[in-house]
């Protein structure tokens, strides 16, 4: 999540911060550098990869292979393609705005600016098509299916109401549009498989579930009705039984994605069934908003953050054989709660890690045994006694110094709003951008194949750079063995 144009009145030295696709790393962009983090255990946060590089605001990375897109405050409309293990740049484009996200998955890179989307083949970086004139998107908000079968790019379809528009990545044409909400939308999640896709509007009290690509509605949720909230993600455990919402309250709610059964149940005797049976009759004479009411589930579980207000990012995944609901906040911490799917309680915070890499007030009282997998359900010992909710103040957020050393050609940016650092820059048409190619073929043989690329020249879909990529072949997306190469299926 792009933290520069969505700080409001939290300034941090933080830029950027994301988990990659199937939550097994932890990408972190700040005002001095940005990191990559693995998530394969929660005693501690082991940096993968660290770069001293000055006001990273978007840092993506594919899986977990070592290619990662990168954009700055300093070249807002410049995307970088890095090799981070060999340290090399494979290609760069430049675009017509600033750039506000970036989407990656095995097939397709999705370049959002405030008006329009750039759909590039990632395997040789070309682009495939354009969206232009989308509604105006100040926060970037899109979501990029990452199963190869279901490759849906999602986006806002009106800045007005909450419509959504479904496009095929890889036919390249517009599939549905959901009328999702009556207000504009504040989040989009698509499920791992690409057949469910989760959307919140900017009221952030109702968060629905919808099949693509028919777009019929399957779920609805109520995260409150005592305060609106701002919706700053949406998360799918990667069985699509479960879906994280993190907003600008301090609670994540985590919603359970179940069908009620058919089965009846013998009716409740006494008053109590009476009284469920009248709100049933009743309900078909009320409002059509009173009457979903009665329809919409609750939270499964909820946990609490230390404090309300930050921006966040939240994820589900399993670590150490154990359901985790991960949440990166605004205050420099990385807060790791389990998640138990069989019992609908609090969440427990079990390890909280600074994001900064230091090592000071890195991580709450261990829980004993906290980390014992879910695997045997004839144990008569409950999951919930196994983990008693730890007894510890969750420690202040982060505050990272800037370099030493500033370039000659880089701007004081401590304490300045993402708009006021594009305005010294010149704004987005200003933005002084390297046309020349960064890496040679030598460099980055086992990734790229063919010559090296020409100087960059002006292309009619509205971005430069790359353009002779044609004979450099296919990335190499599986330079370490990490992922075998894959193929769309034409079926």
């Amino acid at each position: 999540m792009n933290l520069a144009i969505r700080s409001g009145d939290h300034p941090s030295d933080l830029l950027f911060v994301n988990f990659n696709q199937d939550c097994t790393s932890l990408a972190v962009g700040s005002k001095s550098w940005y990191r990559l983090y693995s998530l394969n255990t929660v005693d501690k946060l082991e940096s993968i990869y660290e770069s001293e590089s000055e006001d990273v605001c978007i840092v993506e990375r594919l899986f977990s292979s070592s290619l990662v897109a990168i954009v700055s405050i300093s070249s807002p409309r410049k995307l970088k393609v890095c090799h981070f293990k060999k340290g090399t740049e494979i290609c760069n484009y430049s675009y017509s705005n600033s750039i506000l996200a970036v989407k990656l998955n095995r097939q397709r890179l999705i370049v959002c600016l405030e008006e329009s989307l750039y759909i590039h083949n990632i395997r040789d970086m070309k682009v495939l098509h354009t969206i232009r004139d989308t509604p105006p998107n100040p926060t970037g908000l899109c979501a990029l299916s990452i199963n190869n079968d279901n490759c849906f790019l999602a986006y806002p379809g009106s800045n007005q109401i909450g419509e959504v528009q479904i496009f095929d990545t890889i036919n390249l044409r517009a599939v549905t549009m959901i009328p999702a909400h009556d207000n504009p939308l504040a989040a989009i999640a698509f499920n791992a498989q690409g057949n469910r896709v989760a959307t919140a509007s900017e009221k952030g009290t109702v968060i629905r579930v919808f099949s693509v690509p028919d777009g019929q509605k399957l779920f609805e949720f109520r995260r409150g009705v005592k305060r609106c909230a701002t919706i700053y993600s949406l998360a799918f455990s990667v069985d699509s039984m479960f879906l994280a919402a993190s907003s600008s309250t301090e609670t994540v709610h985590v919603f359970k994605l179940e069908t009620p059964k058919d089965n009846k149940t013998e009716e409740a005797q006494g008053w109590m069934g009476y009284f469920g049976q009248a709100l049933k009759t009743s309900a078909n004479y009320l409002p059509t908003q009173v009457t979903e009411l009665f329809h919409q589930g609750r939270a499964f579980a909820t946990a609490r953050l230390p404090s309300s207000g930050l921006i966040n990012v939240c994820a589900l995944s399993v670590i150490q054989k154990i359901p985790r609901l991960l949440v990166a906040s605004q205050d420099g911490y990385l807060y790791i709660f389990n998640l138990d799917p069989t019992d609908s309680n609090e969440c427990v915070l079990v390890r909280q890690h600074r994001l900064d890499g230091l090592t000071g007030d890195s991580h709450v009282t261990e829980v004993t045994p906290y980390d014992k997998p879910l695997t045997h359900q004839q144990s008569t010992t409950s999951y919930a006694s196994t983990v008693k909710k730890p007894e510890a103040t969750v420690g202040a957020g982060t505050n990272m110094a800037p370099p030493g050393k500033q370039r000659e050609d880089s701007v004081n940016l401590i304490g300045t709003s993402y708009a006021e650092m594009l305005r010294r820059k010149g704004g987005p048409q200003g933005a002084m951008l390297d046309c020349e190619p960064r890496a040679t073929v030598e460099q980055i043989d086992e990734i790229l194949s063919g010559p090296d690329s020409e100087p960059y020249q002006e292309m009619d879909q509205g971005a430069t750079g790359g353009e002779d990529l044609k004979g450099l072949g296919q990335l190499r997306l599986d330079d370490d063995n990490e992922f075998p190469p894959m193929t769309h299926k034409n079926d």
